[in-house]
C-alpha cells in the first residue's frame, strides 16, 4: 500500500536523479543505483513530512511500472502513514490526538513526524484510538 514505486533518470553529471510519481514532490540523488535506493528512504519520509505540514492526507503508492523500482519503507514509517491518514479522515489536528491520548504536545507530535523514530507500541496505541488496528505480515524478499 506505501511500497512507492521510483525511477532513475541519468543527466549530464555522474549519478542518478530519482523521482516518484506518486510523490511529486520527492526528488532524490544518488552516486550509483544502490545509494540512489538507500537515499529514496529518507527522502520519502521528508517528502511525507511535507504532506503532514500541508495538512494532506498521504497518498497510496500505485503499482509500478515498467522500468521502476519500488522502496519499502520500514514498518514504523508505515505505521506513521496511517494514523496520519486517520487523522485526516477525521479532520483531526495534532493537537486533537495528544488530547485524545492525553500525552503531551511534544509527544504527540513525534507520533506523526516521520524523521524521528517513534516506538511501535505508541503508534499501535494511538492507531487503536482512532478506531484502526495495526496488522503487519512478512513476505518473501
Amino acid at each position: 500500500m506505501y511500497d512507492y514505486a521510483i525511477r532513475f533518470e541519468r543527466d549530464d553529471t555522474p549519478g542518478l536523479a530519482v523521482f516518484c510519481r506518486d510523490l511529486p514532490q520527492f526528488h532524490s540523488y544518488g552516486d550509483d543505483e544502490q545509494h540512489a535506493l538507500s537515499e529514496a528512504v529518507d527522502g520519502i519520509e521528508t517528502t511525507l513530512s511535507i504532506y503532514v505540514d500541508e495538512r494532506r492526507a498521504i497518498p497510496a503508492a500505485s503499482a509500478p511500472e515498467a522500468g521502476e523500482r519500488v522502496v519499502h519503507l520500514p514498518a514504523v514509517t508505515v505505521a506513521k502513514i496511517a494514523l496520519w491518514n486517520a487523522m485526516m479522515d477525521r479532520d483531526m489536528r495534532k493537537a486533537d490526538l495528544c488530547r485524545l491520548l492525553g500525552v503531551h504536545q511534544a509527544q504527540g507530535d513525534r507520533l506523526v513526524d516521520f524523521l524521528h523514530t517513534s516506538k511501535m507500541e505508541q503508534l499501535e496505541a494511538a492507531l487503536s484510538a482512532l478506531g484502526k488496528r495495526l496488522a503487519i505480515s512478512v513476505e518473501a524478499a
